[in-house]
């Protein structure tokens, strides 16, 4: 079978397209027929070594699949799914344990599948499980037009917040309004717009997947009792530091997000969420905004892309019609 393949942690420019054997499922594994893969920030990762998992090459990228079963436990053959791993899933088929394979709803596609459960669960864990996030609370977010940010910006509307999506350029801006938030700022000069918008009150819950400058003016734009979460460092300027006597004069929080650590270990959490984000799906509030879309080829390119912040949305792979 086809796999995308990282021989060497050189970059996404050196990922190749292989032939590999198919994989043999575990007994609690669920084998996959693989149409569609999402291309996710850990894949460029992953292709140079910078992960927090460290797989030996060769090995094959993809997080995000979407397909249908061949057989495992607690499936059908024949449904339609959508799954999350750490990696192995750019290929024709994949093995993946059956807590990380999610039944995919009618109304989503192969794409949206693809598109859902790493960003999804990630803005799950975030505002559910780390920011308590309340009805009725403002919840700003950082790289709103991405992938990620997005799909923050559905769970916290599923979810009744009020959402201000913080972006570079208008073009974004209209991705984060279409995705469904409320107001969309510029990055320059955000904290002032986030005053205004806030008759000067502040927001209840930042979610930063950014990072470098603007964690200091992302702290000064919380509420009396707000939660900066910290998601991820895409600025890559370094990672920022906090001056804790502004914690506690201001009565905010610093806290870290790290769904995969958490999620992994814990049995049958990831469906849990799952079954939190399903009434979000069919009542459409979460549809993830589909970016570009390449074959199982460009998977490189698409990695590119993402790295040139070239990327609306979610980009995905096409492995079969």
């Amino acid at each position: 079978m086809r796999a995308v393949q990282v021989l060497d942690t050189t970059g996404p420019a050196d990922v190749q397209l292989r032939e590999v054997p198919e994989p043999t499922p575990g007994p609690h594994d669920v084998l996959v027929e693989v149409h569609r893969v999402g291309v996710s920030f850990p894949d460029l990762l992953l292709s140079r070594g910078e992960y927090q998992m460290k797989p030996e090459p060769p090995f094959t990228l993809g997080v995000d699949f979407a397909g249908t079963v061949v057989s495992g436990p607690g499936f059908e053959a024949g449904q339609r799914v959508a799954g999350v791993g750490g990696w192995g899933g750019a290929s024709e088929l994949v093995a993946n344990p059956a807590g990380f394979v999610f039944p995919l709803p009618d109304a989503m596609s192969f794409d949206h599948g693809a598109a859902l459960p790493m960003n999804y669960l990630t803005a799950d864990f975030t505002l559910h499980e780390r920011a308590g996030l309340r009805e009725g609370e403002t919840v700003l977010v950082h790289g709103a037009a991405g992938g990620v940010g997005t799909a923050t910006i559905q769970v916290a509307k599923g979810m009744g917040a009020r959402t201000i999506a913080v972006v570079s350029t208008e073009e974004k801006a209209r991705v984060a309004r279409d995705a469904g938030a409320d107001e969309a700022v510029l990055v320059e000069g955000f904290r002032d717009a986030v005053k205004e918008l806030t008759d000067g009150r502040g927001v209840d819950v930042v979610v930063d997947v950014v990072g470098g400058d603007l964690f200091t003016d992302s702290l000064r734009s919380l509420a009396t009792q707000g939660r900066l979460m910290v998601v991820g460092f895409a600025a890559g300027q370094g990672i920022p530091q906090v001056k804790v006597n502004r914690l506690l004069l201001n009565n905010i929080d610093v806290r870290g997000v790290g769904w995969g650590a958490f999620a992994m270990v814990r049995d049958g959490y990831m469906h849990e969420q799952w079954e939190r984000l399903v009434p979000m799906m069919e009542a459409g509030v979460v549809e993830p905004p589909i970016g570009s879309s390449y074959a199982l080829e460009d998977f490189g390119q698409a990695l590119l892309d993402m790295d040139a912040r070239r990327t609306l949305g979610k980009s995905v792979v096409r492995v079969r019609d």
